[in-house]
């Protein structure tokens, strides 16, 4: 523990004079990625309230709760986010998509939740690598994450994985207790598939104009405490049912295929030694914003 300890250290060395100086430039920035408009945490906790998965669903669709400011069409205009569960025995995968046309839909994430004995369940929810550039994997915080994102200068940089910290052993949360949980796997449950489609929509919602960036940011960190960003898939049976049904948008993935690759390109590896041989790799993504500015994005893996 000690060595690692150290290795910690080295590696907070290795990276702070050049994350610093990035770090200062920052401000809050978007990253110009289609998922820093959707708050994960934020769908995460909504789906913990909820009562019902059409409650949930119109939680999403709600202006006041802050979690949604997608136009992934740009009709200036956000969009309306629908939930499927696509169900196998005890194992859901609750996909939350948008209809970006009459012709084609778009995952945004899917949450992703397995029974695993008489009053224990487990729930993640990840973000679609079209919109957050890759796999985004959002769990309840029970504690670190090795493999978690990490952030130097959290307090300013933004997009979705922005403001984790790693290197203490995770506490895999019980979700059990949750509403939604126990009323999907209550006896009057029926898996939920959205009624809603592309200019047909329930009479309540009413879309409004996307707040811009520096408006938006602060409502979507408000959910960022109860939550932690995770490597790790930990449901894994939800996932492979999932796997099969991802829909994806060409006018989605040609309309961002700038930033997107961009954010792609510019990871980049590295692999650091500690006293004793420990090793960790770092992984470094490099993003632009809007105006210019860099923000640059730090996981740490142990060996």
């Amino acid at each position: 523990m000690k060595a690692f300890s150290k290795l910690s250290t080295l590696i907070t060395g290795f990276l702070f004079i050049g994350a610093s100086a990035t770090a200062q430039q920052t401000g809050v920035d978007s990253t110009g990625l289609p998922g820093d408009h959707f708050s994960l945490q934020g769908a995460l906790q909504l789906f913990q309230q909820s009562t019902s998965i059409e409650d949930f669903e119109k939680a999403l669709n709600l202006e006041s709760n802050h979690v949604n400011n997608l136009d992934l069409n740009g009709d200036g205009e956000t969009d309306y986010i629908r939930v499927i569960d696509k169900s196998e025995k005890e194992v859901h995968a609750f996909v939350l998509q948008v209809p970006v046309s009459a012709s084609e839909n778009q995952d945004i994430a899917v949450i992703e939740l397995e029974k695993t004995g008489d009053s224990t369940a487990v729930v993640q929810i990840i973000g679609d690598e079209d919109i957050y550039g890759e796999a985004v994997i959002v769990e309840p915080d029970g504690g670190g994450e090795e493999e978690a994102f990490m952030d130097y200068n959290d307090s300013k940089l933004s997009g979705p994985n922005a403001g984790y910290n790693f290197m203490t052993p995770r506490i895999v949360i019980n979700v059990w207790a949750w509403p939604s949980v126990r009323f999907i796997y209550g006896p009057v449950y029926r898996p939920w598939i959205s009624p809603w489609r592309w200019k047909n929509y329930p009479g309540w919602w009413r879309p409004w104009r996307p707040f811009a960036w520096q408006v938006w940011h602060p409502y979507r960190m408000h959910y960022h405490r109860p939550f932690v960003v995770v490597r790790t898939h930990r449901v894994l049976h939800a996932h492979r049912v999932y796997t099969p049904f991802r829909t994806t948008s060409v006018t989605v993935r040609t309309r961002h295929a700038s930033t997107v690759g961009n954010y792609r390109v510019n990871r980049t590896r590295t692999t650091v030694a500690g006293p004793r041989g420990n090793k960790a790799t770092i992984k470094k993504t490099t993003v632009t914003g809007p105006r210019g500015n860099k923000a640059t994005r730090v996981k740490v893996r142990k060996h």
